[in-house]
């Protein structure tokens, strides 16, 4: 069955106090919009219609960044649930296949759930998701009779006998579309909040003849992000799982509580991460790599057998290729860095290019802008850069090449030449002690003057 998803995140999140939309608070370094749009992608929808409110542009922005085929569509009054996804319909006009609601404020709904949901729905007309909760209080209750979801309850209109029942409504529905919006055009809003309500289509379905069921799911899939706090606490039960899912498929994390992983952060089996790593977007470590502590690392990708840090840094474009070495305070950014090839020590590596089995001295800098424009590093093969020298881009040094320490190299460097690039050294005999005179004495007139 075709699948298109609603996403619902046109809520301005007021106890976020904040001017940034709340499905835009990032949790492990991606928006919440961008949990909620991946997780619904793997069941490959035809259509994703991102319902956008407050900072609509924003949102637009965001979830077109994720997907560049998403369609936002725009919900000007906040009349609730039913009504955000009415705003929907013109988007899948014509479409007959499973829509399903989803909000993105509640990151962490797995795809595996939501392909249960779809399977539920061969069988029923309305699915929706719920849990059992450890205090159902704030609920709605999901009133079953067998598999058949009667009806949703909310707590306040519940009778002592439905209070008692802790299977809670996430809100996620799975619905036939155009039948979705039929029974959309029935909700009324006869209520204290004189909103529009998504749970009432499961009364309008039964009182149609119409079947419904529930999917359920753990409780920590249905999170729903409201506050800084929660923020907060959706960040920790992400890092909990992602740093445990890690170490299921071979990954050693020294101080699993001290390292921080992306939502898309991929790390090969029998990789070690030492403390005080941060992984930001879009980082990928092959098999067989180590990071040492207090290494940052962020759009980039270390192939196998990779040493990166203690104290490094790499930054988006940083291409490390098999048995590469970066070592302590190194920065690379833009750079692709060929095999076996070593910047062990204090160096800078920016827009360039590194060959195989180079090495680089400590305190090299690619000298890459000129305060208006980037420029290209190309170090060959087997190169050898002296310690302290900077590379003014645009610049080659051929393979097998040499640079002098302390050299500033302004010119190519053919295949294996040594480039020297040096003030002459000057030495003038018995001039320290005079100066030290000179200084100590300026001191001291200092101090008698004070």
């Amino acid at each position: 069955m075709e699948t298109a998803l609603i996403i619902l995140a046109a809520g301005k999140g007021t106890r976020m106090n904040s001017d940034l939309p709340k499905v835009l608070h990032r949790v492990a370094s991606a928006p919440m919009l961008e949990h909620a749009m991946a997780a619904g992608a793997m069941l490959a929808p035809r259509h994703t219609v991102v319902v956008a409110g407050h900072g609509a542009d924003q949102v637009r922005a965001a979830a077109t960044l994720f997907d560049e085929d998403a369609q936002v569509v725009e919900q000007t009054e906040q009349l609730g649930t039913a009504h955000a996804v009415a705003q929907a319909r013109p988007a899948l006009e014509g479409f007959d296949g499973m829509a399903l609601v989803l909000y993105g404020d509640t990151p962490f709904v797995q795809p595996e759930t939501l392909e249960k949901m779809q399977e539920a729905l061969t069988t029923h007309d309305v699915v929706v998701l719920g849990f059992e909760a450890a205090d159902p209080a704030r609920y709605g209750r999901l009133v079953m009779q067998g598999d058949t979801l009667e009806r949703i309850v909310e707590f306040k209109d519940a009778s002592p006998e439905e209070r008692a029942i802790t299977l809670c409504n996430s809100g996620v529905v799975a619905c036939k579309s155009e039948l979705l919006f039929d029974l959309i055009d029935k909700v009324g809003n006869d209520n204290a909040s004189e909103e529009y309500y998504l749970t009432d289509i499961i009364g309008l379905a039964r009182a149609e003849g119409r079947s419904a069921t529930v999917v359920t799911c753990t409780e920590a899939e249905t999170m729903g992000v409201n506050s800084r706090g929660d923020l907060a606490l959706a960040e920790a039960a992400f890092q909990s799982r992602a740093r445990a899912l890690l170490m299921e498929d071979g990954v050693t994390l020294v101080a699993p509580e001290t390292v921080f992983l992306s939502r898309d952060t991929y790390i090969g089996r029998d990789t070690v991460v030492e403390p005080n790593v941060v992984f930001g977007p879009n980082v990928t470590v092959e098999s067989g790599s180590t990071i040492r502590a207090f290494s940052h690392l962020e759009g980039c990708h270390v192939s196998r057998g990779g040493v990166v840090g203690p104290y490094a840094r790499l930054r988006p474009g940083a291409e490390l290729a098999e048995d590469v070495r970066i070592g302590n305070f190194v920065e690379v950014k833009n750079a692709q860095i060929a095999e076996g090839a070593k910047v062990n020590h204090l160096s800078y590596i920016g827009d360039a290019t590194v060959g195989a089995r180079s090495n680089i001295g400590a305190g090299t800098i690619t000298c890459n802008y000129d305060g208006v424009m980037k420029h290209h590093t190309t170090i060959g093969a087997g190169a050898f850069i002296g310690s302290n020298t900077m590379l003014v881009a645009p610049v080659t040094i051929g393979e097998g090449a040499m640079t002098g320490s302390g050299s500033v190299i302004t010119s190519d460097v053919e295949p294996e030449a040594l480039a020297l690039s040096r003030a002459p050294q000057i030495e003038k005999p018995g001039m320290a002690r005079k100066m030290f005179e000179i200084l100590k004495a300026k001191k001291a007139k200092m101090q008698r003057g004070s």
